[in-house]
């Protein structure tokens, strides 16, 4: 599965950048380092954008393409930020089997964003993922740490109208 890359506004401040430069400067030296960088960076902002990429790029004197590969590879990195509430759909065999396909089409239709967006709002995210071993309560997905199972599509209003504050 290919990450999309946010069309989500970047609302980075400055305390965030000097945050940021600080973990370089203290690392810059060793380019081994480079994913603990990118974690504490996303630790920061709570996603990769491409501006926080570009800073990491330039102070580690890393190749811009090293970043975005190292960003993209890893399922541990997000390009896109996440909403108070991320929605993760599990498209492992057995939820797919049974209709997972149906949640995500149904969450993207009520939430008006596809897989790995936000809401304008920022109250929601959704994810695709793969097994997360809850394949007895099939199709399942989770709303933060909250699971949800053996549903159908007629269960995401409900859910998603738990958590609409």
């Amino acid at each position: 599965m290919q990450k999309k890359i946010s069309n989500y506004p970047f609302n980075g401040t400055p305390e965030q950048e000097a945050k940021l430069r600080k973990i370089i400067d203290e690392k810059k030296h060793d380019k081994s380092l480079l994913i603990s960088v990118m974690q504490e960076a996303q630790d920061i902002y709570g996603y990769l954008p491409i501006e926080v990429q570009e800073i990491i790029s330039e102070g580690m004197e890393v190749p811009m393409e090293k970043i975005f590969g190292v960003a993209t590879f890893y399922a541990q990195f997000s390009l896109s930020p996440k909403g108070k509430y991320n929605i993760s759909v599990c498209l492992g065999t057995a939820c797919y089997v049974k209709g997972a396909g149906i949640l995500m089409e149904k969450l993207e239709e009520a939430l008006g964003i596809g897989a790995d967006e936000c809401t304008a709002d920022g109250k929601f995210s959704l994810t695709a993922c793969r097994c997360i071993g809850a394949c007895g309560l099939a199709p399942v997905l989770t709303v933060n740490e909250d699971v949800y199972g053996r549903l159908t599509g007629d269960d995401i209003a409900g859910i998603i109208a738990k958590y609409a504050d």
